[in-house]
């Protein structure tokens, strides 16, 4: 506290406090004497001026003349005056003679005795005078008292004396001092709050101290190397520094003068001038780059009271700004490059991304030239230096009209010093800075370079690209609307964006190649041709993703009895080897479809077959039983491809459609189920059990079974026709429904509108799409027979097959079918169990089956010589094109197919006893 009260004493604000509060208290203290003497004149004032109309008033009234002359004038006059002068609040009131005796006073000793120095009023003047003597000090008027000729026949003195004016006098100090106290406390705490505020804002600076800040601020101000202007509301400059005055070539008496009048260019006088706020404004004031700030300065009350300008040279800044920006630009165009080249893996595209990018931020033109196996996918050659030609894969420029050759021409290097071919051999990049003199490059085509120079083509970078110590092609970068040629700093940056580049071309030829032979052997082991059959109409599309060939597939397969197998399968992941599991999946469907085994059932076996194949090669490789030997563990390249040939995860949705019952049956192993549109074009999804992927294991599917109308309309799809990063599954569903409501439209041209509606521009996944029109066998194609538990039932079964043969134009092999019910017939009535029922139908061959409630199936052998029975079945099959057993909910069906003509039956060496025949066995 006493270090403040220090500093605040030896302040300049504390000196500024002693010297107001000084010159307050001499000031009042001035005010208050001269309120006393001003009081004490006025009073002395009024005492004359009281005494003198008292006195002139006495002297003219009436009587007084005679009073005078009367024999005792004391009597007359005493008590007269003094009434008079206690009405008049005088002092004294005497009546004298003109000798100056006294005839009444208020003292009346005093009567009888001259008044001194009354010369003036006997002459005739009235006057007022401080008399100083005996009886006492006093304030007297003397007047003449003249008779009616004028003479002064007496004198009338009045007055107060002095001791009671100072009376009066004193009886007004306690007001005067209490005025002057007030004035002197008022005068103090102003002096008090000025200090205060000059406290604050000299932050208690004495005077040695803001003086040597001063000279700081003075010497900083001047030495600072930024210009500072202070200019003020009337346009006048206030202040300038001295880095200000240079900057702006400032005369000297600068100073005071209107911004208007200093000799600056305009575009500098209109800045300084119109007030607006700038912050690093970059202003060009002759040949100097200032970087301009002006900010307002606020006076009381929030009131602009000017502006400061700043003013900083950049001209140097900015050239190594300049090169600062072109680096910091070159490592933004390095990084778009990362994320712009080698979007899509595909090798044209990629070379094209390379040309994008860099015009026109680095080049005015840009060409890509490759090897021919390099797009297609191919290795290209490891030999260096022995390239003479490639194919233009890419070119993009500023303008459209260029010069340089098209995409698809073949380029070719026959110049060694050509800057394409130097580059080619010595295996890095190329400078040729003024191609007007790059002979090399003008002798390898005159004519063509001659345009090119004319175009105004004029320097050249040529970037072989090289990934993993390979040549995959050559990118060159010109310049023609850029005036600055390709230099030293250029090439670097070119050589590291061509070797980014050569990284994603090579990639995108791998999986090129990789693609290629995925979609090869993937449209290998997908159907080619459908088979022949009555029961649907199919039509079908499979697209492979761009990204990746999948394991997606779909199938048609023919069954016995005119039915038809609907197959659609997904197989988790991509590439070769998510082709081969589909191959190998389709190859285990097709068997497990020659069984006939409803859908439920062949889904299990497959799930059975799949999880073996995976314990397989999940455990291949020889290894110790642990999985720690050599071989036992897919560490290797050997155990990537064991693990990605897996299987888990396939899905797999298997419908048979039989056309006599127009009954479909399907089971699903956890692949969407398909969409049914009926003949008026509904279009429903119709629920299926969930069932799991294969290869999953540990629960059994389930069928389930539709009744279709005639001309409805079944597809079966993958999930990659309705998903994608983009949509969702159910979206997906909503947009299939919308494409397959149109009626009137042959499954293949439903199949192209739904891709068409449906299909994504770059599909993540592939897609197979399976369109089935259902049909109906028409009753006329169809005979049933049911056939009683008896022996002698079996010719009349025969007959009435011959007969209906007949009537369908089939005649000519009618043997053949009599010998096959027989066999059939006999063998069901003897070893299998009722009901036995006969069915006769003429699809594309005629097919005969017949059923019994037995679930033992026959199997075909060869009989020896003295066996009496077990050729009946060989002779079946001799004589039928195709045969087989299937199950039933109540039994079996032995069925046998044969062609429509007999032409290609087989003749028997003589006609056989068809009776004899029934007692045959097995």
């Amino acid at each position: 506290m006493s270090a403040r009260l220090s500093r605040g004493a030896h302040s300049v604000a504390g000196q500024v406090f002693a010297l107001m509060a000084a010159i307050v208290v001499l000031l009042i203290t001035a005010a208050a004497l001269a309120l006393v003497f001003q009081a004490r004149y006025d009073s002395q004032r009024d005492a004359r001026n009281r005494s003198l109309a008292a006195a002139e008033a006495f002297a003219h009234a009436p009587g007084l003349p005679q009073a005078l002359m009367s024999r005792d004038p004391t009597a007359v006059l005493q008590p007269l005056a003094e009434a008079a002068r206690r009405a008049s609040g005088l002092d004294f009131i005497a009546v004298m003679d003109v000798r100056g005796v006294r005839y009444t006073d208020s003292r009346p000793e005093l009567i009888g005795q001259r008044a001194s120095d009354v010369s003036r009023a006997v002459a005739g003047e009235s006057f007022t005078e401080v008399f100083e003597g005996q009886p006492s000090d006093a304030v007297r008027a003397v007047v003449p008292v003249r008779n009616a000729d004028g003479a002064v026949i007496g004198l009338v003195g009045t007055g107060i004396e002095v001791e009671n004016v100072s009376h009066a006098v004193e009886g007004q100090l306690p007001l005067l001092v209490g005025a002057t106290a007030g004035g002197l406390l008022l005068g103090t705490a102003g002096a008090a709050l000025v200090s205060r505020r000059l406290l604050h804002q000299t932050r208690g600076l004495g005077a040695a101290e803001m003086t040597r800040m001063n000279e700081h601020h003075e010497a900083v101000l001047h030495a600072v190397r930024e210009g500072v202007l202070i200019i003020g509301n009337d346009q006048r400059l206030i202040l300038a520094n001295d880095e200000a005055r240079r900057l702006l070539d400032l005369p000297q008496d600068a100073e005071e003068r209107a911004v208007g009048d200093l000799g600056l260019d305009p575009r500098t006088t209109e800045l300084l001038a119109s007030g607006r706020v700038v912050t690093d404004h970059v202003h060009l004031a002759g040949d100097r780059l200032l970087a301009v700030n002006v900010r307002p300065t606020m006076a009381y009350a929030g009131r602009p009271a000017g502006r400061v300008v700043t003013l900083r040279d950049t001209t140097e800044l900015a050239s190594l700004t300049g090169r600062a920006e072109v680096a910091r630009s070159r490592l933004q165009l390095l990084y778009d490059a990362g994320g712009r080249i080698g979007t899509t893996l595909d090798v044209v595209r990629t070379a094209e991304e390379l040309s994008e990018v860099a015009v026109p931020r680095f080049a005015d033109f840009v060409t890509v030239e490759l090897l021919e196996p390099v797009l297609h996918g191919d290795e290209p050659s490891d030999v260096t230096g022995v390239y003479t030609e490639m194919r233009r894969a890419a070119i993009t420029g500023v303008r459209t009209d260029s010069p340089l050759q098209p995409v698809g021409d073949l380029i070719r290097f026959v110049v060694p010093t050509a800057p394409m071919a130097a580059a080619l051999d010595e295996g890095h990049a190329v400078l040729a800075a003024d191609l007007n003199a790059a002979m090399g490059w003008r002798a390898q085509d005159s004519e063509g370079t001659r345009v090119a120079l004319e175009y105004g083509l004029h320097s050249l970078i040529s970037v072989p690209l090289q990934a993993r110590g390979v040549v995959l092609g050559m990118a060159n970068f010109w310049r023609a609307d850029t005036p600055e040629p390709f230099d030293g700093e250029d090439l670097s940056f070119a050589e590291e964006l061509g070797a980014r580049a050569a990284v994603s071309i090579d990639n995108a030829r791998r999986f090129t190649r990789e693609h290629a032979t995925a979609v090869t052997l993937q449209r290998r082991l997908l159907p080619r041709v459908l088979p022949d059959q009555s029961a649907v109409d199919v039509a079908y599309r499979y697209l492979p993703a761009k990204a990746g060939v999948g394991g997606d597939w779909f199938d048609v397969i023919q069954l016995p009895g005119a039915r038809v197998a609907l197959v659609v399968g997904d197989v988790v992941g991509h590439g070769v080897h998510a082709a081969a599991t589909m191959g190998r999946l389709r190859t285990a469907v097709h068997n497990f479809a020659t069984l006939d085994l409803p859908p439920d059932e062949l889904l299990g076996h497959l799930d059975e077959l799949i999880n073996r194949i995976d314990q397989d090669e999940a455990g291949g490789g020889g290894g110790d039983a642990d999985g720690s030997g050599a071989g036992g563990e897919h560490g290797g390249p050997d155990g990537a491809a064991e693990r990605a040939s897996a299987v888990t995860g396939a899905t797999c949705l298997y419908a048979v459609y039989d056309p006599v019952s127009g009954r479909c049956r399907m089971a699903s192993a956890g692949h969407p189920g398909p969409a049914l549109i009926s003949p008026d074009g509904g279009v429903a999804f119709p629920e299926l059990p969930a069932g799991l992927p294969l290869g999953v294991g540990g629960m059994p599917f389930e069928a389930v079974e539709f009744q279709l109308s005639e001309g409805s309309r079944l597809v079966l799809f993958t999930d990659g026709l309705v998903e994608d990063r983009d949509r969702d599954f159910d979206t997906g569903l909503q947009l299939l429904a919308d494409a397959l409501s149109r009626p009137g439209r042959s499954p293949d041209q439903a199949a192209s509108d739904v891709l068409a509606t449906m299909l994504f521009p770059v599909p993540s996944d592939d897609i197979a799409l399976l369109i089935a029109d259902t049909r109906r066998l028409e009753a006329d194609r169809i005979a049933e027979w049911e056939v009683p538990g008896e022996h002698s039932a079996v010719s009349r079964v025969r007959n009435a097959g011959s007969a209906q043969l007949v009537e369908w134009g089939l005649g000519d092999i009618s043997f053949a079918v009599e010998l096959i019910l027989s066999e059939l017939v006999t063998n069901a009535i003897r070893y299998g169990s009722a009901p036995v029922g006969v069915r006769l139908l003429r699809d594309r061959s005629l097919i005969c089956e017949v059923s019994d409630g037995s679930s033992t199936s026959p199997h075909l052998r060869y009989a020896a010589t003295t066996d009496e029975g077990g050729r009946g079945l060989f002779l079946v099959a001799q004589y039928a094109e195709r045969w087989g057993t299937r199950y039933t909910d109540r039994g079996k069906v032995i069925w046998a197919e044969l062609p429509l003509t007999g032409g290609a039956e087989p003749q028997p060496p003589a006609p056989l006893d068809l009776d004899a025949l029934e007692d045959m066995a097995w």
